[in-house]
């Protein structure tokens, strides 16, 4: 009787013991497989297609059920299983192949994100590798202003609108890599947040500075983490594992990005690299002007990785963990390469590697603006990010006419074929005047677009056609594409003694109208 009545009395703990250790479990029913985090996220995988078909976060549906589930790609009509694994059995990894993809979705004991992974070994017949969250616009209204297109009317594709007299796309959500470790969307007592931590963009390609998707607000909130895309390729996509990666839950509050993804390296992932089989490099960046000291970024690549890092304001560095092999190291003065060398990375070995800038110094006539690779300082590149050119909120794109000396902010960031030129105007003293040479500086162009001037009377040569990406790129909200600089060998006579003229047309083999056709964005111009 006395054993009894103290089971009796246990009874009540005992049971809310069991309850809280079934909480963090994963259910089968049918083709759902339904993970509980224990942490308030419960969401469910169809293990016949890898569509995560519920995302609830303290009882909220986060998930659209409306429409298309979340997915990679368009949605791959994978076939998943799942295992409990990982230390103290702490984790649920689902796994889901489909071909050459390979997709993970892990629940983790007490934490509200469903973590994932991708492997590939070719591109996914989309043409573009993405993850999409497909969410509940009435759970998470609130995301990137300038991407919220819903009842706007299309202006351009099928991605760029007009809502209430102002420019929207999905483009326009964008952040650089280098700065896009987490994106997310809210809503009243809940938000989902993208979280790309560590080198999870290491097997993406387009470099530190590439931008792509990360929001649109629609009939559904799409929130996303784009991987490989033809939105402003700049390279050969890379193959192997992209992320990890996570989406992340909270009641509203932004968590940290400094997410630790260690615990990924006893889950048995295809193509995961661990910490220990890695090496890194550190070293000084010297060369570059002091007024870029906050915009020096060393970056390393090869085909299967890509990787990078910015400075202290002495120059200092300290590579990311990276996969062995031998990368082309590259430092950055903001944008433009200015120095490359090659490295060669060990497991687990830190090699010093100092860089220094290489870019050449000119005693200049005169110069407009700055050689970084970015046209920033330039009229309407401060809104080109979140705008069409033909937004109401920009600057009119011309024909302009410059006055050299003016201030910068009015010389466009860009021409167009179908606008017309710009033209520059500026004074010579009889010790200026001679053979000389104009650089062109451009970070993108559209459409074989490239500069052609006339020096007052005399027309200079035709350059043949950039390699630049093959897509839109301006109307975009991107000025990142390769780093071309025109030289114009102007001959002798050809200045004068007084006022001078330099009209800079667009030529191209091709037409379009107003934006859509040819154009170029400038980086800077100088006449030495």
């Amino acid at each position: 009787m006395q054993y009894l009545r103290a089971l009796l009395l246990c009874l009540p703990s005992l049971l809310l013991a069991n309850v809280a250790s079934a909480a963090f479990s994963l259910t089968e029913s049918g083709n759902s497989l339904t993970a509980d985090t224990n942490a308030g996220l419960i969401f469910t995988v169809d293990k016949s297609t890898g569509d995560v078909t519920s995302m609830k976060f303290n009882g909220i549906e986060v998930q659209d059920q409306g429409g298309k589930k979340s997915h990679i790609g368009s949605g791959i009509g994978a076939k998943c299983t799942w295992t409990r694994t990982g230390n103290n059995n702490n984790y649920f990894k689902i796994t889901c192949t489909a071909g050459s993809l390979t997709q993970y979705y892990v629940a983790r004991y007490n934490d509200p994100a469903i973590h994932m992974a991708t492997f590939i070994t070719a591109q996914p017949s989309i043409g573009e590798l993405r993850f999409i969250a497909r969410l509940r616009r009435a759970a998470v209204p609130q995301g990137v202003t300038a991407s919220d297109m819903e009842n706007g009317s299309v202006i351009e594709g099928s991605d760029v609108f007009l809502k209430n007299g102002e420019t929207r796309s999905k483009f326009y959500s964008s952040k650089q890599f280098i700065d896009d470790r987490i994106h997310g969307v809210k809503g009243n007592g809940v938000a989902a947040w993208m979280i790309i931590p560590g080198t999870g963009y290491e097997s993406a390609s387009g470099g530190p500075f590439m931008r792509d998707i990360d929001n649109q607000g629609g009939a559904q909130q799409e929130l996303y983490y784009y991987m490989n895309s033809g939105h402003t390729q700049t390279e050969a996509f890379r193959m192997g594992l992209h992320g990890p990666y996570a989406l992340h839950f909270t009641s509203g509050a932004q968590p940290s990005a400094d997410i630790s993804t260690l615990f990924w390296e006893g889950l048995s992932i295809q193509g995961l690299v661990p910490q220990a089989g890695r090496g890194r490099v550190i070293g000084t960046a010297s060369g570059v002007p002091s007024s870029f000291s906050s915009l020096q970024v060393v970056g390393f690549s090869n085909s299967a990785s890509q990787y990078w890092t910015r400075t202290d304001s002495n120059g200092k560095f300290t590579g990311p963990y990276m996969k062995p092999g031998t990368y082309t190291m590259t430092l950055y003065k903001a944008e433009l390469a200015v120095a490359t060398q090659s490295v060669s990375v060990s497991a687990g070995g830190t090699l010093t590697s100092n860089i220094e800038s290489a870019e050449d110094t000119r005693s200049v006539i005169w110069q407009i603006g700055d050689f970084d690779g970015t046209p920033r300082g330039f009229l309407n590149a401060d809104k080109i990010e979140t705008m069409h050119p033909s937004d109401k909120r920009m600057s009119s794109w011309g024909p302009v006419t410059f006055n050299v000396g003016s201030a910068v902010n009015q010389f466009p960031m860009a021409i167009f074929k179908a606008i017309g030129p710009v033209t520059l105007k500026f004074t010579l003293s009889s010790s200026q005047i001679g053979a000389r040479t104009l650089e062109i500086g451009t970070t993108l162009a559209f459409a074989g677009g490239r500069p052609q001037v006339q020096v007052n009377n005399w027309s200079g040569p035709a350059p043949a056609a950039p390699s630049q990406p093959n897509s839109r790129g301006v109307t975009r909200g991107t000025w990142r594409g390769n780093n071309i600089r025109y030289t114009v060998n102007i001959p002798s006579g050809t200045l004068v003694a007084g006022a001078n003229t330099i009209v800079i047309n667009v030529i191209s083999g091709s037409s379009g109208d107003t934006f859509l056709s040819p154009n170029v964005v400038f980086d800077a111009l100088r006449l030495f």
